[in-house]
C-alpha cells in the first residue's frame, strides 16, 4: 500500500481482486469480489480510555493529514512483536522507534538493560492497567541478534495454513463456511443468534468465496472480522464489541479494509486495497484510527497470530 491513503481518489488497481459493497441478507455486511479489538470494548466500559486516545490523537493533530496516517500504518506494521494498539501508543510517543521490550524481557532475552535515567514508554497491559518498554536506544549490554524481533510469517499463504486460521476463527462462535462464486464476490458476514445471557457471546456465520486463492481468502476473511469487531453488525457484549452500527456504509468498508490491511501486511502478505478503498475516499477524513488499531488487535486475537501469542511460541523455541 505505496501511499495509500493519499493516492484513494486516483487509484484504480485490481487488489487480489476486489469488489463492490453491498447489504447482504438478513441485513449482513456483504463484498464481491474479495474485499477484503483485541478488546473491541464493553456497551460503555471502554469509553473513558477511548475517549482519552481519540482527545489525545486531536490534542496533537498526529493524524490529521494522509501522510501521517500512512506512516502510522507503516510504523505499526514494522512493529509486529506488539499488537496494533500498543503499536499506535508507542508510535505517538516516539515515531521512529524500531525495536522495544520490557526491562525484563531486555534482561532475561537478550542480556540488556535501560540505560541509566532512560525513559519508558506507556502501552496497555493485557488483562491489565499498563507496563512500560523501553527502546533499544535507551538500554546497553549484549549486541541485539539480526533475529530479535522477526517472527515467522505467511509468505506464500497455503491452503493448509489458511485452514489453520479458519479453525481458529471457529473456536469464537464464528461458523466459518465457503461458498462457489465468481471473482466479482469475495464473502460476507451475518449475526445468526444472539445469546441469551446479557453477557454472553453472540454467534455468527462468516463467508468466503473458495475459488480465491488462499492469500486472497486471508484478506477477505480479515476484513469480514473487522465488521464484526469493528461494531458494525451491532453490539456484541460478550466479546467487548460496541454499537457503531449507525455508521456510514462507506465508512464501514474503509475501516474493515483498512484493518484487513493492516493485518495482512503484518503477517507478510501484500495486499492491493487500493482500487476498493477508492471508491471509499469520500469517508477518509472520517476514518477513527482508535477504532480500526483495535480491530486489528481483536482479528489477529481471533486468528490465533496475536503479539503475544507469537511472543509465547517463539519463549517456547529458545
Amino acid at each position: 500500500m505505496t501511499a495509500l491513503v493519499a493516492e484513494m481518489p486516483m487509484r484504480h488497481v485490481d487488489d487480489f481482486g476486489f469488489r463492490t459493497g453491498k447489504i447482504g441478507p438478513q441485513g449482513a455486511l456483504q463484498v464481491p469480489a474479495q474485499a477484503t479489538l483485541f478488546d473491541a470494548t464493553t456497551e460503555n466500559g471502554d469509553e473513558p480510555e477511548r475517549a482519552l486516545i481519540e482527545q489525545l490523537i486531536a490534542a496533537t493533530k498526529l493524524y490529521n493529514r494522509s501522510d501521517a496516517i500512512q506512516d502510522l500504518l507503516e510504523f505499526t506494521i514494522r512493529l509486529r512483536a506488539f499488537a496494533p494498539f500498543n503499536a499506535m501508543l508507542l508510535h505517538i510517543q516516539k515515531p521512529g522507534l524500531t525495536h522495544a521490550a520490557t526491562a525484563r524481557d531486555w534482561w532475561t532475552r537478550f542480556r540488556r538493560v535501560p540505560k541509566e535515567g532512560a525513559r519508558p514508554l506507556l502501552i496497555l497491559r493485557t488483562m491489565g492497567p499498563v507496563d512500560f518498554v523501553f527502546d533499544v536506544l535507551d538500554t546497553e549490554g549484549q549486541e541485539l541478534p539480526d533475529s530479535a524481533f522477526v517472527f515467522p510469517t505467511f509468505g506464500n499463504l497455503t491452503d493448509q495454513g489458511f485452514a489453520k486460521l479458519v479453525s481458529a476463527v471457529a473456536r469464537d462462535r464464528i461458523n466459518v463456511v465457503e461458498f462457489d462464486a465468481g471473482d466479482e464476490h469475495a464473502g460476507w458476514i451475518r449475526l445468526t443468534s444472539r445469546s441469551e445471557s446479557r453477557r454472553g457471546k453472540h454467534w455468527y456465520k462468516l463467508a468466503y468465496n473458495r475459488n480465491h486463492p488462499a492469500p486472497t481468502r486471508f484478506v477477505t476473511v480479515a476484513h469480514e472480522l473487522a465488521h464484526l469487531f469493528s461494531g458494525h453488525l451491532g453490539p456484541d457484549p460478550g466479546m467487548r464489541v460496541p454499537d457503531r452500527s449507525m455508521v456510514s456504509f462507506a465508512l464501514a468498508e474503509l475501516e474493515a479494509e483498512t484493518t484487513a490491511y493492516l493485518v495482512a501486511r503484518r503477517n507478510g502478505l501484500e495486499p492491493r486495497s487500493e482500487s476498493y478503498l477508492a471508491n471509499y475516499q469520500g469517508a477518509l477524513p472520517g476514518l477513527n484510527l482508535y477504532a480500526v488499531m483495535r480491530a486489528a488487535n481483536a482479528v489477529e486475537t481471533a486468528m490465533g497470530i496475536s503479539a503475544q501469542r507469537l511472543w509465547k511460541e517463539e519463549s517456547r523455541c529458545e
